[in-house]
């Protein structure tokens, strides 16, 4: 089959995909994440040459996070209506164009709307890298290979800012942007030669997807509403914990930044395990359970955690070694819930990729907020432990609500 040619073969027959092309996609879906704070260390430099200050530079994360979680939106059903390649492949010409636009970019005002635009093209790899997937296999064994897929997820935020703050001491802040254009023309000549064309065609008595067609057939099935809250919800565990850690660690724990850093590992660490668990079991036990089983794992991390600290476990590790199990629950839900919500309706994987990643991203986007209102009224540990354990508890039923109504 050729790179272009797309499919209409019956779901069940269709064949897998290489491991070269799994290995594309994984590039691909790691340009999102890694351009998140991949800049952050060198935001003091930033500050100095742009002329600006710490809060419009915050900006410049804010602006891309929100960009992500809209263009998801359109990304997904752009790709049911015209193919995963030429979206994907347009997808990651925006992320290299608005990424030289970073890099070059005289002052700040510049750089934030460059952002916006590298945020929204820079989510094609992720959103799609999930169809594609879907595409090519049933419903549990989309789960486990995606499993595999998303480890990029835990590992392009751990890397990303050590290795921004190499370039930014060897060769300034704009280097680092050069890093990520080079990545996105890379990622992107790949696609072109090696990733074929996966979307099902419509058949003789089908028309090509709308947007509103899928969004309303999806928003009216019970199951995608489980799927997308489950990993809604999970993601917006760790947010909590990401908005709330930094204050509890440094004033409580006094631990400093390197320190926090190291400890902090402990989450991503656990997120990677439970993406090997996902690719090695999903295919077995099914990826509602998987998913009820990580969310139990979730509740059961944050209950350790606050049972240590109510006994006067006043200790780095009585934080952050429980956190494991929080990182963990989430990389058994992850791509679970994602391959859920794709399967529903394989002719709009698209559109529910993207609509669930979307949401997604605002619970994490909401989480992060609701922290830092919440812990600036109630200045306790404990504070930031509810919130994880009500969002925990709330990704739970929405698991056990995906599998009892599942078809």
């Amino acid at each position: 089959m050729s790179a272009a040619a797309e499919t209409n073969q019956p779901e069940g027959r269709l064949p897998g995909l290489s491991r070269t092309v799994l290995g594309v996609l994984v590039l691909g879906s790691a340009i999102n994440p890694i351009a998140i704070n991949m800049f952050v260390p060198a935001i003091p430099e930033m500050i100095r040459s742009l002329q600006t200050d710490v809060t419009t530079v915050q900006l410049v994360l804010s602006s891309y996070l929100f960009s992500t979680a809209v263009a998801q939106l359109a990304i997904g059903p752009l790709s049911d209506r015209f193919g995963r390649r030429p979206v994907l492949i347009g997808g990651l010409g925006v992320f290299a164009l608005a990424t030289l636009a970073c890099m070059l970019a005289p002052n700040v005002g510049t750089l934030i709307a460059a952002r916006v635009a590298q945020g929204a093209g820079g989510c094609a790899g992720m959103v799609l890298s999930r169809a594609v997937v879907r595409d090519r296999y049933e419903r549990d064994r989309a789960a486990s290979v995606l499993g595999y897929v998303t480890m990029a997820f835990a590992i392009a935020p751990m890397i990303g800012p050590a290795l921004g703050g190499v370039f930014n001491d060897l060769l300034g802040w704009r280097s680092i942007f050069a890093f990520q254009l080079a990545l996105a023309v890379l990622a992107a000549g790949l696609t072109f030669t090696m990733v074929p064309e996966t979307r099902r065609l419509p058949g003789p008595d089908e028309s090509r997807p709308r947007f509103t067609t899928a969004v309303a057939t999806l928003i009216r099935i019970p199951a995608f509403w489980g799927y997308a809250l489950t990993l809604a919800f999970g993601v917006s565990v760790f947010f909590t914990f990401l908005g709330g850690s930094p204050v509890i660690a440094s004033e409580l724990l006094g631990m400093t930044g390197t320190e926090y850093g190291l400890f902090f590992a402990c989450t991503p660490i656990g997120f990677m395990f439970g993406n090997f668990l996902t690719g090695r079991y999903s295919n077995e036990v099914g990826l509602t359970r998987m998913m009820i089983i990580g969310t139990v794992v979730a509740i059961v991390g944050v209950l350790i955690i606050a049972a240590l600290f109510a006994l006067g476990v006043v200790h780095p590790l009585a934080l952050f070694l429980p956190m494991f199990l929080s990182g963990m629950a989430n990389g058994m839900t992850f791509a679970n819930s994602i391959a859920g919500a794709v399967s529903l309706r394989p002719q709009y994987a698209g559109t529910a990729s993207g609509l669930a990643g979307s949401m997604q991203v605002t619970g994490g986007a909401i989480a992060s907020v609701l922290i830092g209102i919440l812990m600036g009224a109630i200045h306790s540990i404990f504070t930031m432990l509810a919130t994880m354990l009500v969002f925990a508890v709330l990704s739970f039923g929405a698991a056990v609500w995906a599998h009892v109504k599942q078809p």
